[in-house]
């Protein structure tokens, strides 16, 4: 659903799939089916009892005549109340397991889905996306277990009672319904649309609030925050406008059909009255009978506003059933391998990848790394270092050509278990506002404390982290704020460590490092490779010069392959970038060619 349309599919199919969250809730909501239908009848009876009241007193019966009338009316009432409390209990219980089970499909699916519909959506954009949408379904869930099936009881039950009571009279009430009916279905499309429309605002308004809180030292950096604050209050003014007139609208569908009941009351009034003093109708007959009037006219209206609640409800589910049933295209084959610890062998054979058909990045890489051999991927930004990576760790499939792991295509191992053989460190680690403790046994939560501790000395971090105030209790902050760059690094490399994964991927691990923590940070990367397949992806060389092979890469191809030493002595490509770094990485009195240089 984009730019304001209504729902593509119909509001009944929409429904329909809708109801399937109550699977599982059958016993429950035949009780509240049961418990509803009392409300409606006791509802229906109490006008009766009014009647019996009104005729007693014109009567001129004595006082003692109306107490058992007047008790009927209390047992109604402490009845009503007492039936409708278990109504509004077994509400919120189907209401809140309908939204557990909601939520849980909708994060196993989010779970599952590649990552190019998460850099479509946006978190801020997926975000409010899933908020209203599951708000609105389970708003307009609540309402209509709560007023649809009562309503449809209580009209049947109004209409029998009045025709009972006088057909003449309900012949005149009922010739009013058919206008609240029309109303309310010509206003509901509207309704949709507006309401597909908003959301679609809403959407766009929240990611863009959410790229601005999430890159605010930018904004503060470039003095922007008024820019953006007036860019945000332009967009929700104009939301605001869209719902005022909405509000406006829905106030004048009110009106009409409050005017058209208000017509019917009136009329029953003018003719029962002339009934009245024709003898032909008592008075209590005439009070019960307006009593009838509002309980046939307020169901109406209940039933035209669920049908509308339903027409708008379709749009929260258009758009949630655009996320649980979209295609997983990185789905785990029916016979998918589970062959457990893997040893690391890792073959790339003629991959080719793009993410736009017209503009290929991977062009044809065919490379295979032993178990614990470390390769080095070197080339400039773009060239494809951390897109291989990607691919390697089956966060997107290949155009053409195979990945295999162990000699397993990637396509034939279960997904779940090649990322658990695979660790990576990335130049910008993701910590999460949990104690360090968490976060460095956040791949293998069943850990050890002691085991913890290791990985944290291993890393260099045990000392920094006991000099924090909880120790290794103490709460990172969101994405790590409270540590600095190198400390949040070395957490996530003893998080690899107690990993203990055979394949290991190292994107720029000491990019934004100063040379002090560098050198920490280094001995931690030196001890955490061992024994590894280890890729490490490099823009500053130095940190390369000790790998085993390095692939040098430039507009998705290899065009170098060898250690470092062997790299500089042909004076190509790889020789050209050592040049413009560090001059100190070539050996004593070696020379670059003129074109390397």
């Amino acid at each position: 659903m984009r730019d304001g349309a209504a729902p593509s599919e119909s509001w009944v199919e929409l429904s329909r799939k809708g109801a399937g969250f109550l699977r599982g809730q059958e016993r429950k909501g035949a009780l509240l089916v049961f418990a509803a239908i009392g409300v409606a009848l006791l509802n229906a009876a109490e006008p009766l009892v009014m009647k019996l009241i009104v005729d007693t007193l014109t009567a001129g019966r004595p006082f003692a005549a109306l107490v058992p009338a007047l008790v009927a009316l209390l047992a109604l009432g402490l009845m009503r109340e007492g039936v409708g409390a278990g109504v509004n209990w077994l509400t919120w219980r189907i209401r809140l397991r309908v939204h557990e089970v909601l939520l849980d499909r909708l994060l196993a699916k989010l779970g599952r889905l590649p990552i190019e519909f998460h850099r479509e959506e946006g978190v801020g954009g997926l975000m409010t996306r899933i908020d209203r949408s599951v708000s609105g379904f389970l708003q307009a869930l609540q309402e209509l277990m709560t007023g649809l099936l009562p309503a449809i009881i209580y009209l049947a039950s109004s209409i029998v009672i009045m025709v009972r009571l006088e057909w003449r009279l309900s012949l005149l009430v009922i010739a009013f319904t058919p206008l609240v009916l029309v109303i309310g279905v010509a206003a509901a499309p509207e309704q949709a649309r507006r309401e597909a429309s908003l959301m679609d605002q809403w959407i766009r308004l929240y990611s863009r609030f959410n790229e601005v809180l999430t890159g605010i030292v930018t904004v503060r950096s470039f003095a922007m925050e008024d820019r953006e604050r007036k860019r945000f209050l332009l967009g929700l003014r104009r939301a605001n406008r869209q719902v005022i007139r909405g509000v406006g609208r829905d106030s004048g569908v009110g009106a009409a059909r409050n005017l058209v009941s208000a017509l019917a009351r009136l009329g029953a009034v003018a003719y029962g009255g002339w009934l009245v003093i024709q003898g032909d109708i008592t008075i209590g007959t005439l009070i019960a009978f307006l009593g009838y009037v509002g309980g046939l006219f307020g169901p109406l209206l209940g039933l035209t506003n669920s049908y509308q609640t339903v027409r708008r409800v379709s749009v929260s589910l258009e758009s949630l059933f655009e996320i649980l049933e979209r295609e997983d295209t990185l789905a785990d084959e029916p016979d998918a391998l589970d062959p457990g610890v893997l040893e690391g062998a890792v073959r790339f054979d003629d991959v080719h990848f793009s993410y736009q058909p017209d503009r290929p990045l991977i062009r044809g890489v065919s490379l295979t790394v032993a178990p614990g051999e470390t390769l080095a991927l070197v080339g400039a930004s773009g060239s494809g270092k951390s897109t291989l990576m990607a691919l390697l760790q089956r966060l997107y499939d290949p155009t053409s050509g195979i990945i295999c792991v162990d000699g397993h295509e990637l396509r034939r191992l279960e997904q779940q278990v090649l990322r658990r053989n695979i660790g990576i460190v990335l130049q910008e680690p993701i910590l999460f506002d949990d104690p360090v403790r968490d976060n460095i046994a956040y791949g293998r939560p069943s850990a050890r404390r002691e085991q913890i501790e290791d990985a944290a000395r291993a890393a260099n971090a045990h000392d920094f982290i006991m000099r924090l105030p909880l120790g290794y209790d103490t709460p990172v902050g969101e994405r790590g704020a409270r540590l600095s760059v190198g400390e949040r690094q070395r957490i996530a490399i003893a998080r690899a460590l107690l990993k203990d994964p055979p394949i290991l991927i190292l994107d720029e691990p000491t990019a934004a490092l100063d040379a002090e923590s560098e050198h920490l940070l280094q001995e931690s990367v030196d001890r955490l490779i061992r024994t590894r397949t280890t890729f490490v992806i490099a823009h500053r060389l130095n940190t390369v010069v000790s790998a085993d092979r390095i692939a040098v890469l430039r507009h998705g191809i290899i065009v170098e392959e060898g250690d470092h030493l062997s790299l500089l002595a042909r004076h190509g490509y790889y020789a050209s970038l050592v040049a413009r770094q560090v001059r100190g990485l070539l050996p004593d009195g070696s020379t670059l060619a003129p074109d390397a240089r």
